[in-house]
């Protein structure tokens, strides 16, 4: 509530008990007949007081709703922190994964051209005169196990 944000808490406890001390006066007013104008005021102030116990009462409530809330923000607050820890951790974690991968993804593609170059230089001299160049297929199994992954 706006209201909680402007006024300090102590006012509507002081509402409350000043309602409670209202009513009360005002039902024993009858002894207090050396004060002449509390007789003629009697059911105003009773109204009042009974307003006031209203309004500290809600007002109470409504301070005790406002603190839980507050404590369930902190602690929720509490669990983000932790899990913004516990991700960069992870992240941590995953990045030095892919740059692994990346490396052995490099490596894998020299080891690849390497052999490529290696096996290509066996079947070089069978170039046909016209241009055209025959594959053997043992070239291209050979190209085929360079890329699969290791065991």
């Amino acid at each position: 509530m706006w209201i909680l944000q402007w006024l300090p808490n102590w006012i509507f406890y002081a509402v409350l008990i000043a309602g409670v001390f209202g009513l009360v006066v005002s039902y024993f007013i009858r002894f207090l007949s050396f004060i002449p104008f509390l007789y003629v005021y009697k059911t105003p102030i009773q109204i009042g007081s009974m307003i006031a116990i209203a309004i500290g009462t809600f007002m109470a409530g409504a301070i005790h709703d406002n603190e839980k809330w507050e404590a369930r923000v902190k602690e929720m607050e509490a669990k983000v922190a932790a899990a913004e820890v516990q991700s960069k951790e992870e992240n941590v974690k995953i990045v030095t994964k892919v740059v692994t991968k990346t490396q052995v993804i490099k490596t894998r593609g020299q080891d690849i051209v390497k052999y490529v170059d290696r096996e290509l230089v066996k079947y070089d001299t069978k170039f046909l005169p016209g241009g055209e160049c025959e594959i053997p297929k043992e070239f291209i199994k050979a190209i085929n196990d360079a890329a699969e992954a290791p065991k």
